[in-house]
C-alpha cells in the first residue's frame, strides 16, 4: 500500500465543524504537524475534503 505524508498548512479557524473534525480525524492538530497515512480511498478522501488547509506528499 502507498503511503502519503499530510502536513496541516493552514488554520481551521473560521471553517465548518465538518471540517475541524476531519483534520482531528487525519491526527492533525497544530500547523506545520506532518501524519503518514496509507493512501486508502477513505484517506484520500477526507484528505480531498480539507484540500485547501493541507499540503499532501507521497512517502
Amino acid at each position: 500500500m502507498a503511503k502519503i505524508k499530510v502536513t496541516k498548512q493552514k488554520s481551521a479557524i473560521n471553517r465548518t465543524q465538518r471540517q475541524k473534525r476531519t483534520l482531528v480525524a487525519l491526527g492533525l492538530k497544530k500547523i506545520g504537524q506532518t501524519v503518514e497515512h496509507d493512501a486508502t480511498p477513505n484517506i484520500l478522501g477526507m484528505v480531498n475534503k480539507v484540500k485547501h488547509l493541507v499540503s499532501v506528499e507521497e512517502a
